[in-house]
């Protein structure tokens, strides 16, 4: 079902039958309506089915929406929504009895109008307590989004104490807003997390008769990492263009190496290891410069 929820991710939360036929089958989109993965609101109109109302919980507990829920509230990228509202009530304040359930979180300085934390708070929030990828996922969308810029993360994040500060300062340095989908951003934190130096996001490759970005290239070994979401590569259109970009990149030296949604969350070991083969030189990879100095490689491969 991970291709139903890419499409209806990546469309804000909705999607029309023909949006989601165009990636999976009929079948695919029934099973999905039957197990309660998505729902019908509407003639032809699909969505994720809603949690209990961020805001509404938020007012129940006498706090503000927060975390990865004020995250979603502000339009930034997730990895995953969150399966309860993330609320933030002020420090020593007991959880009230409501219907609505929620994870609660405790902080000092919070106001109690039941609506959202700042988009910068909501950033840091999510640095301290979510997983590298998830974070850095909302950081870089953050980022590309123009609702924080870098300095203020940075400073924010720097000014940062207790548990989860190293870990946001982290997120921070890291962040960046040229990454363009949460797969990327999260094929990104592998590199980071394997030491793997020397890749930028959407790096362009362009001569006078080509013109194309990729995910994550290294400029200097001529290699491209494509992070690819089946919602953008499963039409017959889409197939021949995806072909034709990648030999237009292969004759220009270009190796590209394309990873699924499955590949990056599901083996991430796998994924760093063919990368790691990629840079040393496998078999059946050679690099259109000729060969790497020793010295330079072990720069390159730092951390392998």
């Amino acid at each position: 079902m991970s291709e139903v929820l890419d499409v209806l991710q990546r469309r804000a939360g909705t999607a029309t039958f023909a949006e989601l036929r165009a990636v999976v089958s009929g079948r695919v989109i029934r099973t999905a309506l039957a197990d309660g993965t998505i729902r019908r609101i509407a003639k032809g109109v699909y969505a994720v089915p809603p949690a209990t109302d961020a805001l509404a919980a938020a007012r129940a507990q006498g706090g503000v929406v927060s975390h990865l829920s004020a995250a979603v509230l502000h339009g930034f990228a997730v990895l995953e929504l969150p399966g309860k509202p993330h609320v933030t009530v002020p420090r020593g304040q007991h959880r009230r009895l409501s219907q609505l359930d929620c994870d609660l979180h405790w902080a000092d300085g919070v106001p109690s109008d039941g609506r959202c934390t700042g988009k910068l708070r909501t950033v840091l929030d999510c640095a301290r307590t979510l997983s590298f990828p998830a974070a850095l996922t909302v950081a870089d969308s953050a980022l590309r989004l123009g609702a924080v810029d870098r300095s203020q993360l940075l400073i924010g994040a720097t000014a940062l104490t207790g548990p989860g500060s190293r870990r946001a300062r982290r997120v921070a340095a890291a962040a960046d807003g040229r990454a363009e989908s949460p797969l990327e951003s999260t094929l990104r934190s592998l590199l980071i997390e394997a030491r793997i130096e020397g890749f930028e996001p959407q790096v362009a490759v362009r001569d006078h008769g080509f013109s194309a970005r990729v995910d994550l290239g290294h400029p200097e070994l001529l290699i491209a990492l494509e992070a690819d979401s089946f919602a953008h590569h499963g039409t017959r259109i889409a197939l021949t263009r995806d072909c034709r970009r990648h030999v237009n990149l292969t004759i220009r030296g270009w190796r590209l190496l394309r990873f699924s949604w499955e590949d990056v969350m599901f083996d991430p070991a796998w994924v760093v290891e063919v990368i790691r083969q990629a840079i040393a030189g496998s078999p059946g990879h050679h690099n259109s410069r000729g060969s790497v100095s020793g010295s330079r490689r072990r720069r390159v491969l730092r951390g392998l």
